[in-house]
């Protein structure tokens, strides 16, 4: 399977059945509460959503923006795949939030938010047992 995102390929591993997308993101909120936003992404959120009493760091205008930017983040990043392996996730930490990606199928990029001083690992490792990755 290939997926074109701004003229380049990026190679997916199949997935099989169908995944409850606003029951992962849920499931990802709970795990702890410096998640702050768990959503399936493409330049608008599809799936999920923010977790409640959590004030916005960017406009509407800007969260679509920063959601293309992390798609086309991904397509660069997996434009290497077939000679390095396919990516699990992605993660960049800004100065007020970091925030984990990853690619689910074609169709569907799980966007992860969360404080700075959360212990990511542990969010990033339960989030890709619950994908079987």
């Amino acid at each position: 399977m290939a997926l074109l995102i701004i003229g380049i390929e990026i190679i997916v591993a199949g997935v099989t059945g169908r995944m409850d997308y606003n029951r992962l993101c849920k499931d990802i909120l709970g795990l702890d509460t410096k998640v702050r936003f768990a959503g399936d992404v493409t330049g608008e959120i599809r799936f999920g959503g923010q977790r409640e009493g959590i004030k916005n760091l960017l406009t509407p205008e800007e969260t679509k923006l920063s959601n293309i930017q992390a798609m086309a983040e991904w397509a660069l990043r997996n434009s290497l795949s077939t000679k390095v392996g396919i990516s699990k996730y992605a993660m960049t930490e800004y100065e007020k939030i970091k925030r984990i990606t990853f690619l689910l199928d074609l169709d569907h990029l799980l966007l992860v938010t969360t404080e700075v001083d959360i212990e990511h690992m542990k969010v990033i490792e339960s989030i890709i047992k619950q994908l079987g990755k």
